[in-house]
């Protein structure tokens, strides 16, 4: 009932009926993540954790509905701003920062749907990485095998779920950061459409591409999160949600979908465990149709030319006057992001909208497109390069292959990992703008088949 493998809905339940108290679900989880074996968090907050069950148990009491999450513990990538903590977004530098003054929108809004906050996640500086190996708080480890990494940037928020110490936890997704995780790490992960949920109070990478979203190991639990968070954000000005869709009790829905495989470049750079999972998922959905995402190549390189100089230009102070403080590789990226011709974001600007043009005609012949999420299981930690059909890369931003393409144009996408032995992988089911609830479809049909599978590391 509170113990880690419970879910999200199941604690939910079990707080509302009184069968355990928030606050003891509250301090069974704060006593977990204190135990911290995978260095996911970076700082836990009990005595909030306290406070906020406490609330939600003294509504119980009065005999008023705490919530859709009522008790359920969670934590946060630390990006997003906790009241009376510092924000330091994975950095050295930003721990100079005062505390912040307010909760972050979606952290507001999951208190305000009864969950209670546990504490901060690990993540790589300023979220420019596929990995979590961070020279500032250590890397984290994936709960499958610690001498692994648990993918990034959220990685913390991949290997809190993964080991049992939450069930759900939040991320962000730039150029893959909340897909990575979730397929090494064994999870159901969910970058919504750009601009469905509300930012304000997360610190961002690039404006342009950033997406918060759920990690979670159901896909109820995940639809019970997005739900939570849906909502217009006067903090963002990319928040442009429209109606909420609830997806909570939807996922079961009769409607009929159609599915094919991306082809071509989503075929390449993949070791055999990748291409097994597609081809799992196709079997059990019976699927062979393929089509193919025209210029994927090209918009994976724009889409690094692109965050990069969003990146650099957001950094650019404490570039010039604290270069020593970043993370080396970091510091390199975002000085060359911060250094590239005008010419060469504006081009990659003007293929973007040609991509997107191309990329929604597809929707017009499907609804929802499987691809791999990474081309490998977890690599170990420190691995310098990965070797994918003969070819030597770089693992680091090799990680994100599969997923750059996608975010690159801001499309809504579920990772459902695969049933498996051994190392965990996922697929990513791939829908049109705001149609998050296809591919929530998808995966919940591929959890009910038991093809798609979350469990806690042994």
């Amino acid at each position: 009932m509170t113990g880690p493998e419970a879910g999200a809905a199941e604690i939910a339940a079990a707080v509302r009926a009184k069968r355990v108290s928030a606050i003891e679900v509250a301090r069974a989880a704060v006593a977990r993540a204190r135990a911290d074996r995978w260095n996911a968090f970076t700082a836990v907050v009990a005595d909030r954790a306290e406070a906020d069950a406490a609330a939600v148990d003294a509504r119980l009491a009065r005999g008023e509905d705490p919530g859709p999450l009522a008790g359920v513990p969670y934590a946060v990538k630390n990006l997003f701003d906790i009241q009376g903590l510092t924000t330091v977004s994975g950095s050295k530098i930003d721990r100079d920062l005062p505390p912040a003054a307010a909760d972050a929108t979606a952290v507001a809004r999951l208190k305000s749907a009864g969950a209670v906050l546990i504490g901060a996640l690990n993540m790589d500086e300023y979220a420019f990485g596929f990995t979590t190996e961070n020279t500032h708080y250590g890397a984290a480890r994936n709960p499958h095998d610690p001498t692994r990494v648990c993918g990034g940037s959220s990685g913390g928020s991949g290997a809190a779920p993964a080991a049992g110490m939450v069930p759900f936890t939040l991320g962000t997704d730039t150029n893959g950061s909340i897909r990575v995780p979730s397929s090494l790490c064994g999870l159901f992960g969910l970058k919504p459409t750009y601009g469905r949920l509300g930012r304000g109070g997360a610190k961002l990478f690039a404006q342009s591409f950033d997406h918060i979203g759920p990690l979670a190991r159901s896909t109820a639990d995940l639809a019970l999160v997005y739900d939570a968070l849906q909502g217009p954000d006067a903090r963002d000005p990319a928040c442009r949600p429209g109606p909420v869709e609830p997806a909570s009790g939807a996922l079961a829905g009769g409607q009929t979908l159609r599915i094919a495989l991306a082809d071509d470049y989503f075929t390449r750079l993949l070791a055999p465990e990748a291409r097994e999972a597609v081809a799992k998922v196709a079997d059990a959905l019976k699927t062979t149709r393929r089509i193919a995402i025209p210029e994927a190549g090209r918009a994976r390189a724009a889409a690094f030319v692109i965050t990069a100089a969003e990146g650099g230009n957001l950094h650019l102070d404490s570039l010039r006057t604290r270069a020593a403080d970043f993370d080396p590789h970091t510091r390199d990226r975002f000085l060359a992001g911060a250094l590239m011709p005008a010419a060469w974001t504006i081009q990659a600007q003007r293929f973007r909208a040609w991509y997107r043009a191309k990329v929604l005609e597809l929707f017009r012949e499907v609804d929802v497109i499987l691809a791999p999420s990474t081309p490998m299981p977890a690599p170990p930690i420190g691995q310098e390069t990965i070797t994918l059909d003969g070819v030597a890369l770089p693992t680091k931003p090799s990680m994100g292959i599969h997923t750059q393409p996608i975010s690159f144009i801001g499309l809504p996408v579920v990772v459902a990992p695969i049933a498996r032995d051994g190392l965990p992988i996922g697929v990513q089911l791939i829908a049109a703008p705001w149609r998050e609830l296809d591919a929530l479809r998808v995966a919940a049909a591929l959890e009910s088949m038991g093809v798609a599978q979350s469990k806690v590391a042994a």
